[in-house]
């Protein structure tokens, strides 16, 4: 099977639309008020109407309380969560969807595949001490060689012209923001072709 692909930090139903149209296989929405990215629920509405169910809709929180997001899970049914700040363990247990949980490594940090065994998912992102994710980091793909990447997701600086290696490494699923946008929130749909292809062509 193809690596699957998500398009995070999406904003706009047209963008969504492109997505799915396109082959994406998740859309991340951003609940976390200091991004640029950030969707109030009534822009959220709209972009997940747009998705339908032709991809998997990810609701991205960052140190939110739990019964925000149970509000937000049933408000847009979502269909996956992902916890992208320094959230308790604990917050990861009890849903009735699946969760990922985003590691955001600094460089030279050894990823441990076994980190977070309460989450469905880890997603393995490039540190920034301001940021939480988004970032547009590039980072070493040598750290992730030879790993089980089964449940992982790979993001961190990842675009069209390196998603190819990215996906050569077997992971559950690859992962671009920044990487597809002219601006933030906004897709790029040439850049947004070129990063599905390359990623589902990719062997």
């Amino acid at each position: 099977m193809t690596v699957r692909v998500k398009i995070c930090g999406v904003t706009l139903p047209e963008d969504a639309e492109a997505a799915a149209s396109m082959g994406a296989d998740m859309i991340g929405l951003n609940f976390y008020p200091k991004s640029p990215r950030f969707l109030e629920l009534s822009r959220a509405r709209e972009v997940r109407a747009a998705a339908g169910s032709r991809v998997a809709v990810v609701g991205v929180f960052v140190n939110a309380p739990r019964e925000t997001i149970a509000d937000y899970l049933g408000e847009l049914r979502l269909d996956m969560i992902q916890f992208h700040g320094d959230e308790p363990e604990e917050l990861l247990e009890g849903w009735p969807v699946p969760v990922v949980r985003a590691l955001r490594l600094r460089p030279g940090e050894r990823f441990d595949a076994s980190a977070s065994a309460r989450a469905s998912y880890l997603l393995v992102d490039t540190f920034h001490p301001a940021l939480y994710g988004g970032t547009g980091r590039a980072r070493s793909f040598s750290e992730l060689a030879g790993a089980n990447l089964s449940r992982v997701i790979i993001s961190g600086g990842l675009t069209p012209d390196n998603v190819a290696e990215a996906a050569a490494l077997r992971p559950y699923a690859v992962d671009a923001a920044s990487g597809v946008e002219s601006a933030p929130g906004v897709k790029d749909h040439q850049k947004l072709r070129r990063f599905i292809e390359n990623a589902k062509s990719s062997r």
